[in-house]
């Protein structure tokens, strides 16, 4: 009988896990607090992975979720809500749930105004608010549970700290809720390093940023909202893909437009009529009007007739911006013919299609790995707060530790990335590579076309193996760059074994 890799590459190790929770609860099952604690963290091995959207405040955090999601269920503008952490998760129907730090949840009414969610928090401060949950039907949250979380650097220092300690709590035996992070960023500054720095997590894979995303936001707007910024943009994302500081704190570095995005997952029919009238109108007159949200607003004449001053040119800016007003002109005027195809191509060109990419090869692919580091480290926060060094608990983790070369991968995954381990950089590539940077599955890690047969992979695993096997015996190498071609070697052992038909 032929062996087939798994379908869950990760799944020995977190059933590993589940078992150490299991131990664990009996230990402290005389700690209620702790007990409970230990629950959640075997429940969430269960759950759709966790990712938090985290940004400085007007990084268009809620405009990304909405686009992420499919439908306008984040609020966008500055009310009280966005200012509290809000859980968005897949449900059978919609609800809004709000729980209060002290008390019980309240339910709140489903409230939709022109097709977005309205979230009315009945009078009550934000900062009375421990979270809101939104559950809602949707594919695009059916793997995944996203977290928007109030802006960092906010004029209200409490804003700010709830997503900081949401991100790195404060307490030494509370865990980070998220399983993963996406990082909002306008351009990088000091304050963007610290919260990356602060996510990553110290212990379990210390050096490891597999779980972190950087995403250059509101990318239509750099080069003043020109035709071409996504291009200025993905070449700025490029550039600090290859900065150390950068590729040690996260997985990858993302361009996207998010308004561009969201209207095109959400477009009506409506707002192509309207972008379909603008383009009747002499170009260089259209052009000129298109120069300033004043201009465009101000704009008479063919403008007028075109387009209603007032309400409607503000709603045309609220949904496009100047930049997607442009370039959904550009495309109609090039041939798009109807509302589906102009949506399909906005969506195309914000970059969402790269963003939802590396989130599917980062996150999802890895969604046991990431869930089981996750559950490790509360249990070796919980462990550390007790001042707890040794006994049958401490050993078994210690094993798993030992045992999960899932782990090493990660630590040697983020010391190739920040520098600290330094190979030549076509070995250091195709390291990363074969580490799963791009993917935990047999093809991607050996760098074969999807669908190669298994012989085809395990030929190419043993010509890799064997390769760095002579790398490991390089007198020229130090002794961090031969341990790193040893981790290497382990992992294309794993492969292989994988690979290799078993017999009962």
């Amino acid at each position: 009988m032929n062996g087939h890799p798994p379908a869950r590459p990760y799944a020995a190790l977190s059933d590993a896990v589940r078992q150490a929770l299991r131990h664990a609860m009996h230990v402290y099952r005389d700690r209620p607090r702790t007990a409970a604690l230990l629950r959640d963290q075997l429940d969430r091995l269960d759950e759709p992975l966790r990712v938090a959207i985290a940004g400085k405040v007007k990084a268009g955090k809620s405009t990304l979720l909405n686009a992420l999601v499919g439908e306008p269920v984040a609020p966008t503008d500055a009310g009280e809500c966005t200012r509290v952490v809000t859980w968005y998760r897949d449900g059978h129907s919609p609800r809004v749930v709000m729980y209060p730090r002290s008390g019980a949840p309240v339910p709140l009414p489903v409230v939709r105004r022109d097709g977005a969610l309205v979230i009315d928090l009945k009078g009550t401060p934000a900062e009375e608010l421990d979270r809101l949950v939104v559950d809602w039907p949707s594919h695009g949250l059916r793997g995944t549970t996203l977290i928007d979380t109030p802006g960092i650097a906010s004029m209200s220092t409490q804003t700010a700290r709830r997503t900081l300690t949401f991100i790195d709590p404060e307490e030494d035996d509370t865990p980070t809720e998220a399983d993963a992070v996406v990082y909002l960023m306008r351009h990088l500054h000091t304050t963007d390093i610290d919260l990356l720095e602060a996510f990553r997590d110290q212990g379990v894979a210390s050096a490891g940023a597999v779980n972190a995303i950087a995403v250059i936001s509101r990318a239509d707007e750099i080069g003043a909202g020109r035709i071409d910024a996504m291009v200025s943009a993905r070449s700025i994302a490029q550039r600090y893909r290859a900065e150390p500081t950068v590729r040690g704190l996260c997985q990858d570095v993302v361009a996207v437009a998010g308004l561009l995005a969201e209207t095109g997952r959400t477009l009506r029919h409506a707002e192509f009529a309207a972008l379909a009238r603008l383009i009747r109108i002499p170009r260089a007159e259209l052009e000129a009007a298109l120069l300033s949200v004043d201009r465009f607003r101000r704009a008479e004449g063919a403008v007028a007739d075109a387009v209603d001053a007032g309400e409607n040119r503000d709603a045309l800016l609220r949904r496009f911006g100047l930049f997607g007003i442009r370039l959904g002109t550009t495309l109609i005027r090039q041939g798009t013919t109807d509302s589906p195809a102009l949506a399909a191509e906005l969506v195309a060109r914000s970059g969402l299609p790269d963003l939802q990419r590396v989130l599917h090869t980062q996150f999802t692919q890895r969604r046991d790995l990431l869930k089981a580091r996750s559950a490790l480290l509360a249990l070796e926060r919980v462990l550390r707060a007790d001042g707890r060094t040794e006994g049958p608990l401490v050993r078994e983790v210690e094993r798993i530790l030992a045992n999960a070369h899932e782990f090493t991968e990660l630590r040697l995954l983020g010391a190739l990335r920040s520098g600290v381990v330094r190979l030549p950089r076509e070995m250091a590539g195709e390291a990363e590579r074969l580490l799963g940077a791009a993917g935990p599955a047999p093809q991607v890690r050996l760098g074969l076309p999807a669908g190669s047969g298994e012989a085809e992979l395990r030929n190419a695993a043993l010509t890799t193996l064997h390769r760095w096997q002579n790398h490991a015996v390089n007198p020229l190498f130090g002794r961090t760059a031969t341990e790193a071609c040893h981790v290497v070697i382990r992992t294309c052992e794993g492969i292989i074994a994988a690979l290799t038909p078993r017999y009962p």
